[in-house]
């Protein structure tokens, strides 16, 4: 296809990030004053790095205008397409579980809200339900391609295997939304490489929908970026993450994503690896703190130096990610 053939698809996915970001930058100011108004201010773990007791007070669930403008976006853009529609399915129905954490946590005025039993049940049967809903969107498959293997149909065991990486990917990003910016920048790299992955693969809708999710954080990082005016919550963070997974099972590059998201892969298994070490040594650690960006806290490194060079890590996870999806 020619550069001018290619244009007005172009001018779409433009469109979708433009019409996205636009909407969350102009929303923002009075979303965040209302968030405070209402009570919507963050707490802080107390067993949190101690600089982090400064941002206690932030108001906090900003995800929900994220959500909004990646839908208005989507929508206004590419329509009700079914790929669309599954997509926002998951960013949405995610993001409702990341809303009862957030409204539980501030009415019991803690940093949790919803106990981990609770969280997961919720988590279990909505990406099930999702799961079985991949299978039937069309131009999905059961086949799962696996580097060094090749395609392999997995059949109905697909369903759980998708459940699986939409819980994951929404709690990976979760861990990971700990420092101003780090966890939106992350997504918006992500959501790039998905887009990315689909204008190769001439799958415009879902071309949109990254633009769209790749927009959303762009406008928000003004207001989340060091020292952060507004948090996204679990609201945000579960919404993208889970979204991040609806891309790659809607491109068919499941395992890229954990490549693509290298980052929010190492965040989530340096919990993983702290928690079992910890118990299997009776009290033993690996890193000072989990998830992995506290522990380079500990360490002395300033949190915009984090943020640089997680997101730097990200560029890299992205360019081999690319190369896995598009060999």
């Amino acid at each position: 296809m020619s550069w001018a053939a290619a244009l007005p698809e172009i001018a779409r996915y433009a469109a979708a990030l433009v019409l996205a970001a636009g909407t969350v930058v102009l929303a923002a100011p009075r979303a965040i004053a209302a968030l405070a108004a209402a009570g919507q201010r963050q707490r802080i773990r107390e067993d949190a790095p101690g600089r982090h007791q400064d941002k206690a007070g932030t108001p906090t669930m900003g995800g929900l205008l994220m959500i909004a403008a990646t839908t208005l976006a989507a929508l206004v853009v590419a329509g009700p397409d079914a790929r669309v529609l599954f997509g926002l399915a998951v960013l949405a129905g995610f993001g409702a579980i990341g809303l009862i954490d957030d409204l539980r946590a501030i009415r019991l005025g803690r940093n949790l809200g919803l106990r981990a039993r609770e969280r997961l049940a919720l988590q279990a049967g909505l990406a099930l339900a999702l799961g079985a809903a991949a299978t039937v969107v069309p131009g999905t498959s059961s086949v799962v391609a696996v580097p060094g293997v090749g395609p392999v149909d997995l059949g109905r065991a697909y369903i759980v295997v998708a459940a699986l990486l939409v819980m994951g990917f929404a709690n990976a990003v979760n861990l990971t939304d700990g420092l101003d910016g780090l966890a939106a920048t992350l997504v918006l790299v992500a959501a790039g490489g998905f887009l990315a992955i689909a204008v190769a693969r001439d799958q415009p809708t879902d071309a949109v929908l990254a633009a769209a999710l790749a927009g959303a954080c762009a406008g928000f990082l003004p207001f989340n970026r060091h020292p952060a005016r507004v948090f996204m919550g679990d609201v945000g963070s579960n919404a993208l993450g889970a979204a991040l997974a609806a891309l790659a099972i809607l491109a068919r590059a499941e395992a890229a994503l954990f490549v693509i998201g290298g980052v929010f892969t190492a965040e989530a298994a340096s919990v993983f690896l702290q928690v079992a070490y910890f118990r299997a040594t009776g009290g033993r650690r690996i890193f000072r703190m989990s998830p992995l960006h506290h522990h380079f806290e500990l360490v002395g490194w300033s949190e915009p130096a984090i943020v640089r060079r997680f997101v730097l890590a990200g560029g890299v996870c992205l360019v081999l990610g690319l190369m896995v999806a598009l060999p």
